[in-house]
């Protein structure tokens, strides 16, 4: 087959395979076609297609074929994570900020703590941190990874537990959303490199100077021109941001959330559109950077760990959380276990980390085994204490 023929064909079976996986086994009460479509991604990875059918990995994969398919990741998740930032609801956050403000703190933080002694001890064993990363680097890495929570996804699980227009849904998508303004605050942190530190801040203040003009202007245009103004400033803020060493993802996140949803008609559709068309093909590439030269013990033994960290971590902050705000234990319980989706935000999160080789494609691989198991225990766990919780709070 010439490159065109594989790719296509490449492009057939990642979009059947989760498919007919998602429908004939009925996975949908503990796994949504999201998380299908990420584990067969992993399957279709080097450190178990190409380990177990080496041929046939060289004939679906080859290295033109991987760069085709990496250049329309990269752009469907800019596409996501701007949309990602769009749907944060800072307004709502900051009229609630000291209800809000705490529950975020506590939900975040008990996690991050679990998830960076977690990372200490993968920073002992040695082989795990990326050969650019400093130790406060790594851990701080690790530690966020495990405080994620995917707001995208948290709004689908809303949808479908009939939370999303309650008071209750509404409040649990504010915890989220400053939770991850401050995951891509720490990420940019992460990422500052001093000997870029003048083009960094540069972007920055050229970003909100540019940011102040984008707002005022928009809303006045035609709503048939302003995805197409709001497309050309998320380019232009991935692009800046890759520039000053800053990763374009957190270029596109900045973006999305110096914009109101309100503005951009059929955002909500949009972001629909670009999970089913786009997105699967990032979760393929993601796939292919997913590796087990560790062996598949100790990466396993590692995504273990830090799942222990990142649930158990977010249900301490929840339940303590309620304790001081005076939330009902199932409430309680029932926030902790709806935060635990981590899918796409933090394999995100992890491609970015992975890329500037703060970690290893072992720890990618764990981080994205954590980010799998813990979405998948949000819906039945959450389940279990829906009807306990009085949800129209």
């Amino acid at each position: 087959m010439n490159t065109t023929e594989t790719l296509l064909a490449a492009l057939l079976v990642v979009f059947t395979l989760p498919w007919l996986a998602w429908r004939l086994g009925r996975t949908e009460r503990w796994a949504p076609l999201v998380v299908v479509q990420i584990v067969t991604g992993i399957l279709l990875g080097p450190g178990l297609l190409g380990a177990a059918f080496p041929h046939l990995y060289a004939i679906l994969f080859p290295n033109p074929v991987v760069q085709a398919l990496n250049g329309i990741a990269w752009w469907a998740v800019i596409l996501f994570v701007f949309l990602a930032g769009l749907e944060l609801d800072l307004k709502s956050a900051w009229r609630d900020r000291l209800h809000s403000g705490t529950a975020a703190a506590l939900a975040l933080g008990a996690p991050l703590v679990g998830g960076a002694l977690a990372g200490a001890w993968l920073w002992q064993a040695g082989g795990w941190a990326g050969p650019a990363a400093a130790r406060w680097q790594f851990l701080a890495g690790i530690g966020m990874a495990c405080a994620v929570t995917a707001l995208p996804i948290l709004v689908l699980f809303l949808e479908r537990l009939a939370l999303l227009r309650q008071p209750l849904g509404q409040r649990i998508l504010r915890y989220a959303s400053l939770d991850d303004l401050a995951v891509w605050a720490v990420l940019a942190l992460i990422l500052a490199d001093w000997a870029r530190l003048s083009k960094q801040a540069a972007f920055l203040v050229g970003f909100i100077a540019l940011a102040s003009f984008v707002r005022r202007q928009l809303p006045r245009l035609a709503e048939a021109d302003r995805w197409y103004a709001a497309l050309v400033w998320l380019i232009t803020c991935a692009l800046a941001a890759d520039w000053a060493g800053l990763h374009f993802m957190v270029g596109a996140f900045l973006a999305g959330a110096a914009l109101e949803q309100d503005w951009l008609p059929q955002a909500e559709a949009v972001r629909r559109h670009v999970l089913l068309l786009l997105m699967p093909v990032f979760f393929l590439s993601t796939g292919l950077r997913t590796e087990w030269g560790l062996g598949g013990e100790a990466v396993f033994m590692a995504a273990a760990m830090l799942l222990l960290a990142a649930v158990g971590g977010k249900l301490a902050g929840t339940l303590v959380a309620g304790r001081l705000l005076g939330w009902p234990r199932h409430e309680s319980w029932l926030i902790g276990w709806l935060l635990q989706t981590k899918a796409l935000i933090m394999i995100i999160f992890a491609n970015v980390l992975l890329d500037r080789a703060l970690i290893s494609a072992d720890t990618f691989t764990a981080l994205v085994l954590m980010a799998v198991a813990s979405t998948m225990l949000a819906i039945p766990m959450a389940q279990r204490h829906l009807g306990k919780a009085g949800a129209p709070r």
